[in-house]
C-alpha cells in the first residue's frame, strides 16, 4: 500500500560534499550592544535579575511558596508524629497561616527595594 502522508522536509540539507548547512539566523538582528560579549552578558543579567525583583508580589506566588512549605512540614510531621491523622490535620492549618505570612513578607521586601531604588541608594541586588 502506498504511503498517504508526505514525509516532512528537514530544516537543513547536505551539500555535494556531504556537509550539512543550517539555515542561519531567522530572528531579529542583534543590536550593536548585544553583539559584544560584555553587552550580551549585561543584557541577560539585567533582563533576568532586574525583572524578578522589580515585579510586585502576587497571592498566587505566595500560595505556591506556602504550598511547598506546607508539604515539607507535612513530611516532617509524618516522620515525627506517629499518627498520620494528626500530621495530615496540621497541613491545612499550616497552609492557611503561611500564605499571608509569605505574601506580606514579599510585599515588605518589594516596598523596601522600591524605596531604596527611588533614593538611588541601591547597593547590591539581593540574591
Amino acid at each position: 500500500m502506498a504511503q498517504t502522508k508526505r514525509k516532512r522536509q528537514t530544516k537543513h540539507r547536505g551539500n555535494a560534499a556531504g556537509v550539512v548547512e543550517s539555515r542561519g539566523r531567522t530572528g531579529r538582528k542583534p543590536t550593536t550592544a548585544e553583539k559584544s560579549p560584555e553587552g550580551r552578558a549585561k543584557a541577560k543579567t539585567t533582563q533576568v535579575k532586574g525583572n524578578r525583583y522589580d515585579r510586585p508580589p502576587t497571592w498566587s506566588g505566595a500560595f505556591y511558596r506556602a504550598m511547598a512549605a506546607a508539604v515539607l512540614m507535612l513530611l516532617i510531621s509524618l516522620f515525627l508524629i506517629k499518627k498520620p491523622g494528626q500530621a495530615i490535620a496540621i497541613f491545612p492549618i499550616v497552609l492557611v497561616l503561611y500564605v499571608p505570612i509569605s505574601f506580606y513578607t514579599d510585599q515588605w521586601l518589594y516596598r523596601r527595594r522600591q524605596r531604596n531604588k527611588a533614593r538611588g541608594g541601591e547597593k547590591k541586588a539581593p540574591g
